[in-house]
């Protein structure tokens, strides 16, 4: 017999449901960011539009509570055990965002990420566990233990762009970080973030900040498939050198900003895996203010 839910049980999963479609729309509507679609421009994308990510979170939305459902109905199951049920939903998921956009391949990493933490919520809230970024990581950890290497190191004979990544350069991409329980989010972009805090700057900028923040640091693999070892190492270089010389933390800083989003576009790099980064910061951001209400 299917497991039946409580009232609470399903405010709490239609609430994460609302933090993440929030996380998705917050990111896109952040402007200006290198090489991404934003309010500004389309970035280094031709073949999407601001319009195609509303239309891609909202198709993504009425998932999302399934996923934290998941995560309560399958917490009985090893950790290790989940990730194949969460496939079936995400899948479903993806063919629904792949509807709304006409076949663009807007939030594909984000259905990714945000799946597996909107579960591990539903877990942790059936075994009566704290809601925190590090428990949360830690048990999108679990249910990935393995998982790059199962993928990315044996995969198969037609290589797919992420597995060639992989064994040409060792980027593990998205795959990865959900693996080691998201260390670019926990040890650098949230403490990032309370930091910014501190210092009362405005939110759109702490954002862009935080974005940069990533950038420097992540081994993103959307801009190494689109411009190689080279191209990542000319965009970590870039939002590094931003940093050292203020960011976007003063009004003259915003020029800058905007000509990184020029030299992106010439170069035809989006830092689509940074982005995807900034969601679930974004996300176990507010998840972890609404914990502490």
């Amino acid at each position: 017999m299917p497991k039946t839910h409580s009232k609470a049980d399903c405010t709490l999963a239609e609430r994460v449901a609302e933090l993440a479609w929030r996380a998705m729309i917050a990111e896109v509507e952040l402007s200006p960011k290198p090489g991404l679609v934003d309010r500004h421009n389309s970035g280094a994308h031709q073949d999407m539009t601001l319009e195609d990510f509303y239309l891609s979170a909202n198709a993504i939305y009425p998932w999302l509570a399934d996923f934290v459902r998941y995560g309560a109905t399958s917490a009985g199951l090893a950790e290790t055990s989940v990730l194949s049920g969460l496939r079936h939903i995400g899948l479903a998921c993806e063919a629904d965002m792949f509807r709304a956009t006409g076949g663009v391949n807007t939030h594909k990493g984000s259905i990714f990420s945000l799946g597996l933490l909107c579960a591990a919520v539903g877990r942790l809230h059936e075994h009566r566990r704290r809601l925190t970024p590090e428990s949360i990581c830690a048990t999108v950890a679990s249910f990935c233990h393995g998982l790059s290497a199962r993928e990315l190191q044996l995969g198969n004979q037609q290589k797919t762009a992420g597995q060639r990544l992989y064994l040409t350069l060792g980027l593990t991409g998205a795959r990865g970080q959900a693996e080691a329980g998201y260390p670019l989010v926990l040890k650098l972009a949230l403490p990032h973030v309370r930091i910014m805090r501190n210092r009362h700057l405005p939110t759109e900028r702490i954002w862009l900040d935080t974005l940069l923040v990533l950038m420097a640091h992540n081994g993103d693999t959307n801009v190494a498939s689109r411009g190689g070892l080279q191209g990542l190492l000319w965009l970590q270089h870039q939002a590094r050198a931003l940093l050292h010389r203020g960011s976007v933390r003063r009004d003259k800083d915003m020029h800058a900003l905007r000509e990184f989003d020029q030299q992106c576009i010439a170069r035809n790099l989006s830092p689509g895996g940074s982005a995807d980064l900034l969601i679930v910061t974004l996300f176990l951001d507010e998840l972890s203010r609404l914990a502490k209400r």
